[in-house]
């Protein structure tokens, strides 16, 4: 029973992990590219991918929980309190790997360097974010709350 209760707990929070990690990197992507489409500089381009990771990545939780009936307001504090840790964590290590890595930020989207630095980052990422989605489960908070209202 332990091993089932552990192995649900490794695949949920890897499950969650992934989820975060796919609503970071479209917000990334899309921030990056708008940034570079309006020439602005490498700061506000984090900002705004920054920005964009937690917007993507609350939409992909909200979806199934307004799905479920939950009201917008609840919602979203529901997003905000099983998505913030993880996103948080994931966005930090991304970004600190791409600043470390010479020319990512300068570089265009049709640069190699462009896309390898943003998925080792987030390769790298993945596991401190894992360690956040599992610790968070296993109290009943995270992706716990959220998986209250998934229809499978």
């Amino acid at each position: 029973m332990h091993v089932h209760a552990e192995h649900s707990l490794n695949g949920y929070a890897t499950s969650a992990t992934l989820h975060c990690l796919a609503g970071c990197a479209i917000g990334e992507v899309v921030g990056m590219a708008l940034a570079t489409a309006f020439g602005w500089g490498n700061a506000v381009q984090i900002v705004l991918a920054i920005a964009l990771a937690f917007v993507f990545g609350y939409a992909l939780t909200m979806r199934p929980v307004l799905a479920a009936g939950v009201p917008f307001k609840h919602a979203s504090r529901i997003a905000l309190a099983s998505d913030t840790a993880s996103i948080s964590v994931m966005e930090l290590v991304d970004n600190l790997f791409v600043l470390a890595v010479p020319g990512a930020l300068a570089a265009g989207l049709g640069d190699a360097i462009f896309w390898w630095s943003i998925a080792i980052g987030f390769a790298i990422a993945f596991g401190p974010a894992l360690l956040v989605n599992r610790w968070l489960i296993a109290r009943g908070k995270g992706h716990a709350v959220v998986h209250e209202y998934h229809h499978h």
